[in-house]
């Protein structure tokens, strides 16, 4: 008998230390704690999966559990939960609901708020929804990527993975050569500090400017789309349109093309005429100016028809030595002068003052 009291004693105290060990894990699993602590209510836009009991946090540290859940508003959701905590919650805090597991189990999250000189919350005060963050819904997240998932199979991955090993085997010094330029770019980066934050401010004042002409913006896209939808409505004119304006400079060229040594004389025959009449200013000023008056007259010579009249007020002669270059009259000598009056009309209008 005596032999068998130390393994009885032996087998008792580990009898008691692993139910006091399973009391504890069924107490953490379980969410068992007492209802004690300082009451406060939070406000959220979704609550779903949120149970009577789960943990609050604060800091990762249970602080309390969740005493109530209620639906308010026909939209919100009102939680009450406790918070043994001295001194009690500023003013300004966040709460937040987390997952605890990937199963969709759910906690309350408390955290400090910005503002550093906020009061305390009284107990049975209500955290306003502006100040509380709804969980993430992971059946949402997971439906987006449904499409993804379903046209993967486990074939093509086996074949990624396969595919990514034959591409970076063989190539050790190729990734580190990658890596260390990495790092050299990394750093880079970080010493240009400043002025990536002077390029992230200026981004800012962009936007903000921006965001004043909101309305001018929303405009313009309007516009645009009407100006897009009028242009696609028009699409077969303007494809007609853009054809013929093909076929108009292909027969322009044709046109020009034989004419480009004339219109190239032209130009040049141009420039010498201009180059011509800069250098006769004043005899091409003259002209100008004493043009209306010959045209005057000659006006007056043919307004009976298409031909030009004149009336004959006298016919004379006269023959000199003169001044010709061309014509040699050295030889004669004593060559007298011609001056015979052939003609002469006694009309007044073929004397001063009469009538013209």
């Amino acid at each position: 008998m005596r032999g068998l009291t130390a393994p009885i004693v032996k087998l008792v105290i580990f009898g008691v230390i692993t139910i006091l060990m399973t009391g504890v894990l069924a107490v953490s699993i379980a969410n068992i704690g007492g209802g004690s602590g300082t009451q406060y209510y939070a406000e959220f836009t979704d609550a779903t999966s949120l149970n009577n009991g789960d943990d609050v946090r604060i800091g990762g540290v249970k602080v309390g559990q969740v005493s109530s859940i209620e639906v308010i508003d026909h939209n919100k959701a009102k939680v009450g939960f406790t918070v043994n905590r001295d001194g009690g919650l500023p003013a300004d805090s966040v709460v937040s609901l987390k997952f605890r597991n990937l199963i969709g189990q759910r906690y309350v999250s408390v955290s400090q708020g910005d503002d550093p000189g906020a009061g305390k919350l009284a107990e049975g005060d209500t955290i306003p929804v502006d100040q509380t963050n709804p969980a993430l819904n992971l059946t949402q997240l997971f439906n987006g990527f449904r499409p993804l998932f379903q046209t993967l199979q486990p074939g093509d991955v086996n074949k990624l993975a396969f595919s990514i090993i034959q591409v970076f085997q063989g190539e050790g010094q190729t990734v580190a050569d990658l890596v260390a330029t990495t790092s050299t770019l990394t750093n880079t980066i970080a010493d240009k500090d400043a002025v990536i934050g002077k390029v992230i401010d200026n981004l800012n004042v962009v936007l903000d400017t921006v965001n004043d002409h909101a309305e001018g913006l929303d405009q313009m896209v309007v516009n645009t789309r009407n100006l897009v939808a009028g242009l696609a409505a028009d699409r077969d004119a303007i494809g007609e349109a853009v054809s013929s304006l093909a076929d108009l400079t292909d027969a322009t060229t044709d046109l020009i093309e034989p004419a480009r040594p004339s219109i190239q004389g032209l130009i040049s025959g141009t420039n010498q005429l201009a180059t011509g009449l800069n250098a006769q200013e004043a005899d091409v000023d003259k002209v100008l100016q004493t043009l209306p008056k010959k045209y005057e007259a000659l006006n007056r010579t043919a307004m009976y028809g298409s031909w030009f009249q004149f009336y004959l007020c006298g016919l004379d002669i006269v023959m000199g030595p003169g001044h010709s270059d061309n014509l040699d009259l050295s030889s004669v000598s004593n060559l007298p002068a011609v001056n015979q009056a052939l003609y002469t009309n006694m009309a007044p209008r073929c004397h001063a003052g009469g009538d013209r």
